[in-house]
């Protein structure tokens, strides 16, 4: 029995992830990644409960494969320290069967392309363009041409695959923030809790990873492409004066390994995600902001759907099942994700002091239910969809 080939565009999180699930249900998979090399420079990400699920639908112990840390406390606290709202880690594992785990990126990359065989990784392969027409799509690259039985887009949130199959949707949204991360290295003090911190448009995150490194992130609302000419001290400026550990954490901070990127979303839902036998997933399908932490969840979760949908069935109609499988869920979480960061982003002091009193009165009931929703993945209610005729 001939095998069936997938090809892969773009070795981030989720393309790793869906190549690393067909490979285990017996497809060649090959994946396609213009960068020459992976990238040691990378922040940190924090894999929620449902992304965990769907890693194990597809038998990887991410927990495992990573070096991971479990921060005891998840708080949510204004600059001066003032508590507004906190998620224990043990309520979480209680309720969801396991706390959220934060892993280097970097790490997590490198642990799902170890799961790959060896050639199936191919760096500096550019895709140049994709030809349908006969029902078995060729990719042109910058190395040859490839045939495969199903291609699916992971190349991220400026994907040129679906400007190239939906030239009429309107791109990308700026949020009005940008974003800086970094990693810092173990040495410093120990952070046992991870921490966001909101001011006015301006937020700072302080996350616990493994063998005591630090992941941290900050966001500001500023014009697009605004680019400080000092990053340590723009953010000194900025968060300098909050609260402990925050001070002593920035003043550890390698500027040239602070990554700096403007938030974006995409301005619409896209109408499915497939075309023939082609699918998107990822930042390519649904690109949301950071601001409910699951743009690379959902990814995972996408990538655990469609290899579960194409297990041995026909492939075009098993990316129509994709498509009505995501679709919903994800632009559900796209608008969600937008409209926290449009709460957490406010400048003016009552607005911002009505949302700090809206926090902290919000009852831990309704609060439980929001992350139920957040965290809610079964791939076993995916069998419930009928293949289109």
């Amino acid at each position: 029995m001939t095998r069936r080939r997938a090809l892969v565009v773009g070795a981030g999180i989720g393309g790793l992830t869906a190549a690393v699930a067909l490979h285990r249900r017996g497809w060649d998979v090959t994946v396609c990644e213009r960068a020459t090399e992976p990238s040691a420079a990378g922040a940190g990400i924090v894999l929620a409960p449902n992304a965990l699920r769907a890693f194990d639908a597809i038998g990887f112990d991410a927990a495992r494969a990573t070096g991971h840390a479990t921060p005891a406390a998840m708080d949510l606290r204004r600059p001066g320290g003032r508590l507004l709202s906190r998620a224990d880690g043990a309520a979480l594992t209680a309720r969801y069967g396991r706390p959220p785990l934060a892993v280097h990126r970097p790490a997590l990359s490198a642990a799902l392309a170890a799961a790959l065989p060896d050639g199936a990784l191919r760096y500096g392969t550019a895709v140049t363009a994709i030809e349908d027409a006969d029902g078995r799509p060729a990719v042109h690259t910058s190395a040859g041409a490839l045939t495969a039985d199903v291609v699916i887009a992971a190349d991220g949130i400026h994907s040129p695959i679906r400007r190239q199959y939906f030239p009429a949707h309107p791109g990308l949204h700026h949020s009005g923030e940008t974003a800086w991360r970094t990693v810092l290295p173990a040495g410093g003090p120990p952070v046992r809790a991870a921490c966001e911190t909101w001011g006015r448009g301006e937020r700072f995150g302080v996350v616990p990873l493994a063998d005591g490194r630090v992941y941290l992130y900050a966001t500001a609302v500023v014009p697009g492409g605004y680019r400080p000419a000092d990053v340590r001290t723009e953010l000194l400026r900025r968060y300098g004066t909050w609260h402990d550990p925050i001070p002593a954490l920035l003043e550890r901070i390698d500027p040239a390994a602070v990554l700096q990127h403007d938030l974006y979303d995409l301005a619409a839902p896209l109408p499915r995600f497939h075309q023939g036998r082609l699918a998107w997933l990822g930042d390519a399908a649904h690109a949301m902001t950071p601001n409910l932490g699951q743009g690379g969840c959902q990814a995972v979760e996408d990538a655990a759907v469609l290899a579960h949908l194409l297990d041995g069935a026909d492939v075009p109609a098993a990316l129509a099942a994709y498509s009505a499988a995501r679709c919903a869920r994800t632009d559900a979480l796209r608008i969600r994700s937008r409209r926290a960061g449009r709460v957490a982003a406010l400048t003016h002091p009552l607005a911002v002091a009505a949302r700090d009193l809206a926090v902290r009165a919000t009852p831990a009931r309704a609060a439980r239910r929001a992350l139920d929703d957040l965290f809610a993945f079964d791939l076993s209610g995916v069998d419930g969809f009928t293949l289109p005729d």
